[in-house]
């Protein structure tokens, strides 16, 4: 009975020493024995198996990242659910043993890492609205300061990748003023400049990523952000600031692009001396004759061209970004810019409209409209699609003119040239497309003509001869809708033979409608009274254009009038040209001396030779021969002489407030009406007379919607920066600083897609 009752007191003493054990070891115990096994297997069991998931995710993001170097790389690996799609297992994996550690290990200290990695795996997988939560989490739950501080870091690249600026401005703010240590002083200076760089703030990302260097150990890691410091002060105009970021690439462990790319910045930003000038041209030998170099020839040509460019050598500086194009047809993302460049060329430095025209119409074709240059391409190239159509109008209309006067023997024989020219271009096109389709032995990767030069390759196949096809034809046609007859002018009719005979609408079926329909042989000449009745066909519809009849000829000096105004006022306020616009518009008021546009022609006349700095008689013209006329009262009211505006005079030295409302009125009304460009040409003749005046800030925010409509997002911001500057008082400040907001904002979703 003893040793039962023994037995029972020991079971009993065990039991509850169990229960002790058991008890001291449960996740919300604050024993040093709980915690001490709490942190142990939160560690080893949970923690240390989703860090090494979430490295090996970053590692492969790192190593399979694809890099563009025709833009400023991103500071931070851009996040992309595509590009993590072969390691979303890890990603799982990673958030399911993270999530452990909460669930079952609460007392243990590495609840804030596991909490840290969650967010890391949310982010990386774009779930951005869970990720902030998570971090807002640890940063007011947590109980370490380096884990709350690497929340907040994280936290704010996902208020960055949102769009999220002055939240993510809050948190930097916040973090600068705090102890961080190393690792977490590394990565807020890397997501800081990041910030900065997505809001289009380069030469700031640059400075803070100049202080980040310190921080960090050769690699290839390194190599990339010396690149991109490089990139950002090159982008801001600084190249004395970027040569030493890109000599250090090439001293920081970098791969083969990372160096290939250094090497060409360096030699693109080199200046003019001779012999810098004579080591650049082996180096691009050297470059172009290395097979390694095979599939980047068209980035050294086009190095070679913005170099050429730089110097003056602009004949050369095309003739390398031809070179370009033509070993590098297929990477469509350098054609583009190419392209672009081109254009810039044409437009800016030879002034030949025409074809900076092409070549911006060939770099849309191909550039993503996420691209920075698009939006600044396209407010450019919409300002020379103008051009064009009104140039083609003055060349044909007054080519079509000029026929209308010569002898019928002298036109026959001109429109007989005609024909011949366009048939002769068009057999050697057929003949080219026949040698091309000819090559029944090509593979299937062949089929494209890949392995032809890309002047040699059929036009279905050659993208450019594309671009350059479209073009040509929107110049001559204009934008048609694909449909039917698209020539004819009557389709009705057209429309009506062709139902009838459709396989599908005629009672009888196709091979009765047209029984064994003869097939030409191939090579064989077709008959002559076919060629003679398709060259009468052609010559009768040329015969149709020229303006005969008095009608017709009105109609062609309707076109031709109204085509030179346009294009003397796009010389005048979007092309920045007064020498051409004087020219254009004297030839349109020497050939319609009674032209309607008269007044405005003189007005124009006057402004140009004044930003050219010439005297002219325009002002004298438009006052003697117009007085009462809107643009004469714009003229004398800018002389501060006294004219009258319903009825107020306006003394001289003063503003007269009445004229000045009066004008604000008119120019208000002209703007409801849609006239955007001469309403803006109105508005900044306005302000220089009525600058003075209590309503200037409104006829400011009248000039700067209408910047927006007529020159698109870059002028526009520009013009609000400059609302601010010269009208720090009005208040109309506030509605200015809502306009920058959504300025910005646009411009971040824009550069986000």
């Amino acid at each position: 009975m003893l040793r039962f009752r023994l037995n029972s007191i020991a079971s009993l003493g065990l039991i509850a020493l169990l229960a002790g054990e058991f008890w001291s070891c449960s996740q919300h115990s604050n024993g040093s024995m709980s915690k001490g096994y709490h942190n142990l297997t939160a560690h080893f069991n949970a923690y240390v198996m989703a860090r090494d998931d979430i490295d090996e995710v970053e590692r492969y993001m790192f190593k399979n990242r694809q890099e563009n170097y025709n833009e400023t790389l991103p500071i931070l690996l851009p996040l992309d659910s595509n590009a993590t799609q072969s390691v979303r297992p890890q990603l799982d994996d990673a958030i399911k043993k993270a999530s452990l550690v909460a669930e079952r290990h609460q007392n243990s200290k590495w609840v804030d890492n596991a909490y840290v990695l969650i967010g890391k795996t949310r982010l990386y997988r774009q779930d951005l609205p869970n990720a902030i939560e998570v971090f807002k989490y640890v940063n007011t739950k947590g109980t370490d300061d380096a884990d709350k501080h690497e929340a907040l870091i994280l936290l704010m690249r996902a208020y960055t990748e949102s769009g999220d600026f002055p939240n993510a401005l809050t948190v930097a703010e916040y973090l600068r003023a705090q102890p961080l240590n190393k690792l977490n002083t590394r990565n807020f200076y890397l997501t800081k400049a990041y910030l900065h760089q997505r809001k289009g703030e380069t030469l700031v990302a640059a400075g803070i990523l100049d202080a980040t260097f310190p921080l960090l150990k050769k690699s290839e890691a390194m190599a990339r952000l010396h690149l991109i410091a490089g990139q950002l002060y090159e982008s801001a105009g600084k190249p004395a600031l970027a040569t030493p970021h890109f000599q250090q690439v090439l001293r920081s462990r970098p791969n083969y692009n990372q160096e290939f790319f250094a090497n060409i910045y360096l030699m693109q930003a080199d200046g003019n001396d001779p012999k810098q000038l004579a080591q650049n041209a082996e180096r691009f030998e050297e470059m172009l004759n290395d097979r390694k170099n095979s599939d980047l020839k068209d980035k050294i040509y086009f190095t070679m061209g913005k170099a050429d460019a730089r110097r003056g050598n602009y004949d050369r500086a095309l003739a390398n970004f031809n070179k370009a194009i033509q070993t590098g047809v297929s990477n469509t993302a350098q054609v583009p810019l190419t392209y672009a460049e081109m254009g810039n060329l044409y437009f800016e430095k030879k002034r030949n409209y025409s074809k900076a025209q092409a070549y911006y119409d060939s770099s849309l074709a191909l550039l993503p409209q996420n691209n920075a240059l698009y939006t600044t391409i396209a407010n450019r190239k919409k300002s020379l699609d103008e051009f064009v159509n009104n140039q083609t109008i003055i060349d044909r209309e007054d080519s079509l003119q000029r026929m209308a006067q010569m002898n019928p023997a002298a036109l026959d024989q001109l429109l007989d040239k005609i024909i011949d020219q366009r048939e002769k271009e068009d057999a050697a096109q057929a003949e080219l497309a026949k040698q091309i389709t000819g090559r029944t032995n090509l593979s299937g990767a062949q089929a494209t003509n890949s392995d032809l030069a890309p002047n040699d390759r059929w036009v279905l196949y050659n993208p450019i001869q594309m671009v350059q096809g479209k073009q040509e034809f929107m110049q001559v046609w204009g934008n048609r809708p694909l449909a039917d007859n698209w020539r004819r002018q009557n389709k009705d009719a057209s429309q009506a033979i062709a139902g009838d005979s459709n396989p599908l609408n005629a009672p009888n079926p196709a091979d009765a409608t047209n029984p064994a329909a003869t097939l030409p042989v191939a090579g064989s000449r077709p008959p002559v009274a076919n060629t003679l009745n398709q060259r009468k066909t052609k010559k009768d519809e040329l015969y149709r254009q020229i303006p005969f009849s008095a009608d017709a000829l009105q109609k062609s000096n309707d076109l031709l009038e109204s085509a030179l105004y346009r294009q003397g006022k796009l010389y005048k306020f979007q092309l920045e040209q007064p020498l051409l616009a004087m020219t254009t518009l004297d030839r349109l008021l020497v050939r319609y001396p009674n032209s309607s546009y008269k007044p405005e022609a003189y007005y124009l006349l006057y402004l140009a030779a004044e930003q050219a700095g010439k005297s002219s008689p325009w002002r004298d013209k438009l006052l003697a021969e117009f007085p009462t006329s809107s643009y004469a009262k714009l003229l004398t009211a800018a002389g501060n002489n006294p004219v009258a505006i319903g009825g107020t005079e306006s003394g001289k030295g003063g503003v007269n407030e009445i004229a000045a409302n009066q004008t604000y009125g008119k120019l208000y009304e002209l703007y409801q009406s849609g006239n955007s460009t001469e309403a803006l040409a109105r508005v900044e003749a306005a302000l220089g007379t009525f600058g003075g005046s209590k309503i200037a800030d409104k006829m400011a925010l009248l000039r700067i919607i209408l910047i927006g409509r007529v020159q698109g997002g870059d002028a526009y911001r520009q013009a609000l920066n400059e609302f601010v500057r010269d009208y720090p008082t009005s208040p109309l400040l506030s509605h200015i600083k809502e306009r920058q907001v959504a300025a910005e904002q646009l411009t971040a979703k824009r550069t986000k897609q």
